[in-house]
């Protein structure tokens, strides 16, 4: 019997009362104490919904990341300001980073902590996703900090990643995964390629220093951005980033293309590109789409891939997460769970299909 491995990228909605404690909180009108009895009860309900999805391996939803997956490792340092790098949507709508002001850099908080809070809600294997050393380098100045250089602050950030990744691993974690969905979008502030080679070198930097046992349990996540239904870089051809991505020392990638205007020719690529040790995780389910897709249309989409992908490198997965910010709302947890549900039960029907297709093939 073929299995496919079938994997959630992370973020589920918030409730609407754990987005009310936060910024209850944010405006000083709930203690700390009283904020972490609102993360707490969101986690555990949040997994235990991924639970009943039938999910082989779960996240705790990112419930915890206070305001967004990117800068949850930033939020409440002592030198960071509010006003970096402006990112735009399709939709108009504008996200923007926070802005280092001195240094020496360290993470405020680590998702290695917040996984150790969440590993005990759970007897399934747990994933934790993560942000990129490329995505927070970001956070530097383009002018520079007097008496900190841009060197330095990288081989802080990267000594930084390395500590979350093994405090991961060390808290429970059976994948790691480093979202990416800065680099196509790295293409589309530098279509030379020279920002995206930079952000490749510097992962690396990170991967290099693990074992092999550690790199293969690390994933790689990237997508054109998921934000109000909206994205940043989906005009940015794939083309252009499957090259280099692949090139990054990781095993498994997750690869939003349930969205992509041609599916057939992204599969191409990713064949043509992934090396005999990696795996892609393509995503089979529209996470900026309201609609629900049913087992049936993910079954064919899991399918297509395989027509294209040795189906000992395949897996599926979600597009991208279903809240990264989390003030977006613009899918609700139901609809949220009812897709990964539905990702969850046409992967299985999938993998039903193709091994009654080898069968026949061995007659």
């Amino acid at each position: 019997m073929i299995t496919l491995p079938t994997e959630t990228i992370g973020s589920i909605p918030r409730s609407e009362t754990l987005m009310q404690a936060q910024r209850q909180y944010d405006a000083g009108n709930i203690d700390a104490a009283t904020m972490e009895t609102f993360y707490s009860d969101a986690v555990q309900q949040t997994m235990r919904e991924l639970e009943a999805t039938g999910s082989p391996i779960i996240t705790d939803g990112e419930q915890r990341k206070t305001h967004s997956f990117a800068t949850y490792s930033v939020e409440s340092g002592k030198n960071i300001a509010p006003d970096g790098l402006e990112i735009p949507f399709s939709d108009g709508h504008v996200r923007r980073l926070p802005r280092l002001t001195a240094g020496p850099f360290r993470y405020a908080l680590s998702a290695a902590d917040t996984l150790a809070m969440a590993r005990q809600y759970t007897q399934l294997p747990m994933k934790q996703a993560i942000i990129s050393v490329s995505a927070m380098s970001l956070l530097y100045p383009t002018d520079g900090i007097p008496g900190y250089s841009r060197e330095t602050f990288l081989d802080d950030l990267v000594d930084e990643q390395e500590k979350e990744i093994r405090g991961c691993f060390a808290a429970g974690a059976q994948k790691v995964q480093i979202d990416f969905t800065e680099g196509r979008l790295a293409l589309k502030l530098d279509p030379s390629g020279s920002v995206l080679n930079s952000f490749i070198e510097l992962n690396n930097r990170v991967l290099a220093r693990l074992v092999d046992a550690e790199r293969h349990a690390i994933g790689i996540h990237t997508c054109p951005g998921a934000d109000h239904d909206a994205t940043h870089s989906a005009d940015v051809d794939y083309a252009e980033l499957l090259p280099s991505l692949f090139e990054l020392k990781a095993r498994d990638f997750y690869i939003a293309m349930a969205a992509e205007a041609d599916p057939e020719r992204g599969l191409k690529i990713v064949a043509r590109y992934l090396k005999p040790w990696q795996r892609a995780f393509i995503g089979v389910i529209d996470v900026n789409d309201p609609r629900i897709e049913t087992p049936e249309e993910v079954c064919a989409r899991v399918l297509q891939a395989a027509r294209h992908i040795p189906l000992a490198q395949l897996g599926t997965t979600d597009d991208c997460g279903y809240s990264p910010f989390c003030d977006d709302t613009s899918t609700s947890r139901e609809t949220a769970f009812a897709k990964i549900k539905a990702r969850v039960e046409g992967t299985a029907m999938a993998a039903r299909k193709l091994t009654v297709q080898r069968g026949m093939l061995h007659e």
